[in-house]
């Protein structure tokens, strides 16, 4: 069983560290089917701002503890933002109180994409709304034959607005099956998930993509944290820039990182067939 993290203490998720320099989150409301309420909302971004900044941590896992991965929005928590739609205040009032929820709900998620740390998912059984922005922040995302996807929000009479939207078309660069999903919330299971490219690869069961997810961690984990960290950081700024803006931000990026220490160590690895190479904390 793989040891508690020390430092990470959360209501709503447990983190553990099952390899060295791998951390593994989850959703810990298996009695609740992972739904996600005002405190899960606020623990995954401190949670990954803080494994941003943890030198000891080089890859991470996200999976659900218990029978799905999430149920998506907690429905019974959310009795603020309830209270501000149906609040006394006028139209302007209420907008800015809404305009800042919905900005702590996003900035929540976008700590996984922020965090340089790779993030892979490893999806078992329901992903259905919140829980698809959440993975669509992450790096890597595998998932069990059993899972199913759903972009749940308009049933809800909801625009989502966490990040589907934004990121989902970038991910499976298909406009009209993105529309289709997002018009019609219906179901995406395991196969057409691998084939339309939102995961990248099937697993049999909820164990075998978790270890099959904790296998790449840490292969991840094993190689130069300044290359990896900076990849992260220049794929993301490529997705979001021109073909030339992106290569001019890793040209700036590298004249500084090409000096550092793990591209000699990383040489003389090389160079010394079969020797392991053994990078600093970063």
């Amino acid at each position: 069983m793989a040891a508690a993290a020390d430092g990470y203490t959360f209501e709503t998720l447990a983190v553990s560290t099952p390899q060295e320099n791998v951390y593994h989150v989850q959703l810990n409301r298996p009695d609740k089917l992972n739904a996600m309420n005002n405190t899960m909302w606020r623990e995954i971004g401190q949670c990954f701002d803080k494994l941003g900044e943890d030198s000891d941590c080089r890859a991470i896992v996200l999976s659900g503890n218990g029978r799905l991965f999430t149920s998506g929005l907690d429905l019974s928590d959310m009795s603020g933002i309830v209270s501000v739609v149906m609040g006394d205040d006028d139209v302007a009032r209420k907008c800015r109180l809404l305009h800042h929820l919905i900005k702590e709900f996003q900035d929540s998620f976008t700590a996984l994409e922020k965090c340089p740390k790779p993030v892979i998912a490893a999806i078992h059984s329901a992903c259905v709304g919140g829980g698809v922005d959440l993975i669509c922040a992450a790096d890597i995302r595998y998932c069990a034959s059993d899972a199913w996807f759903q972009v749940k929000e308009v049933e809800l009479g909801l625009a989502a607005d966490v990040g589907t939207l934004q990121r989902l078309p970038k991910i499976i660069g298909n406009q009209s099956l993105v529309r289709e999903l997002a018009f019609s919330a219906r179901k995406v299971f395991s196969g057409e998930a691998l084939q339309c490219g939102l995961v990248s690869r099937v697993f049999s069961d909820k164990e075998s993509v978790l270890n099959g997810a904790l296998d790449m961690a840490t292969t991840i984990a094993s190689m130069s944290p300044v290359a990896v960290q900076n990849t992260k950081t220049t794929l993301i700024h490529a997705r979001d820039h021109t073909v030339q803006e992106g290569l001019d931000y890793v040209a700036t990026l590298n004249m500084t990182m090409l000096q550092s220490e793990d591209l000699r160590i990383a040489a003389m690895a090389m160079m010394n067939k079969g020797k392991k190479p053994t990078f600093a904390k970063l």
